[in-house]
C-alpha cells in the first residue's frame, strides 16, 4: 500500500533562542496540531519549550 499524504514534516523551533533544532513528522488530517514540547536546546544548553515551525 502507498503512504497517505496526511503527514507532513515540520521543524521544532526553540522559544528562547529561535533556533530550529529538530525535524519531525506530524499528522495533518484534522489540521496542524498546536504542539508545545520540552526538548534539549544545544545553544541554550538546557531543556526549553519548542513549538512547530512550518516551512
Amino acid at each position: 500500500m502507498a503512504k497517505s499524504k496526511a503527514r507532513e514534516y515540520v521543524w521544532l523551533q526553540c522559544v528562547d533562542c529561535g533556533e530550529l533544532n529538530y525535524r519531525t513528522e506530524v499528522r495533518t488530517a484534522g489540521g496542524v496540531p498546536k504542539l508545545n514540547i520540552n526538548k534539549y536546546c544545544k545553544r541554550e544548553r538546557k531543556r526549553t519549550e519548542h513549538k512547530i515551525k512550518r516551512k
